[in-house]
């Protein structure tokens, strides 16, 4: 069965000490299996420390990196390969296998153009290097396509493939989103099976970032192919409650939410079950 997961975003707009702790804590309260944690940009991030205290309360760990605009690969890939490499360490601390997130461009950089091919090949580049590097640790790196008004450069997943199949390594992967692909994909049930193998990270999120099972998400066909895949992967609740003031802003959210932070989580959790009992 997948495992059941869900975000430091659902309980904290960023990482810090403390506020780790509080979302560690509600995580297992909540009922998960696991906590994404999306790293700060400056890593400054005590992953042993952070290791310890997911042991003691009995859930798993797993890291994420959304690449800052400094670190936007067609335009600085050196500054990127540096610190995805860092994050990658980070995981290795951890005694981890796995890095996801936006790791191709920077949210909200853009050039006005599509991606070209001297901008893919550069990226290319920077991959192959990041899956040597991270294969001397055997650690997975899985990328995330986002959506056409948040980047250029991998929307969808498809694009990632073509990627992936392109570079002389077999440790990236895909890390898909349901709030993307809502926008992107032309349905929710071929880009899975086309991942098969490949699929090592979900994101599970509402249309509207919203209660799952509430909104445009063809979640019957989503999960049945997550079960011809045979996905045994984290299913991770990406879902934002204006509740937390510091995420109004960074997830537009600018109608106030339906629900609280708690009641998303709990009720999304409840739902993520129930789809699976349903189609596995």
């Amino acid at each position: 069965m997948p495992i059941y997961g869900t975000s430091i975003l659902s309980f904290i707009p960023n990482w810090t000490a403390e506020g780790g702790c509080y979302a560690i804590e509600k995580t297992a309260q909540y009922g998960f299996d696991m906590l994404e944690i999306c790293l700060p940009d400056n890593l400054d991030f005590d992953a042993k420390n952070t290791q310890k205290q997911l042991d003691q309360f009995g859930i798993k760990g797993r890291l994420s990196l959304n690449i800052p605009a400094d670190c936007h690969i067609p335009f600085y890939p050196e500054k990127a390969l540096a610190l995805i490499s860092q994050a990658i360490d980070k995981v290795g601390e951890m005694k981890g296998d796995f890095l996801g997130g936006v790791l191709h461009s920077a949210i909200g950089t853009f050039t006005g153009q599509p991606c070209t091919s001297d901008e893919k090949l550069i990226i290319k580049q920077v991959f192959e290097e990041l899956g040597n590097y991270a294969s001397k640790q055997n650690i997975t790196i899985a990328v995330e396509p986002i959506n056409r008004y948040e980047s250029y450069v991998i929307t969808a997943a498809h694009e990632l493939l073509e990627l992936i199949d392109n570079l002389n390594t077999d440790n990236i992967g895909l890390h898909l989103d349901t709030f993307h692909m809502n926008i992107e994909e032309r349905n929710f049930y071929d880009p899975i099976i086309a991942a098969g193998d490949k699929l090592k990270h979900v994101h599970i999120t509402e249309s509207d970032r919203g209660m799952t099972g509430e909104g445009n998400v063809h979640w019957d066909d989503f999960f049945k192919a997550l079960s011809v895949i045979n996905y045994q992967g984290p299913l991770v609740l990406e879902n934002f409650s204006s509740e937390i003031k510091a995420l109004v802003g960074p997830t537009s959210l600018w109608r106030p939410s339906k629900y609280n932070s708690e009641e998303l989580a709990k009720g999304s959790l409840t739902f993520m079950k129930e789809m699976v009992a349903k189609w596995y």
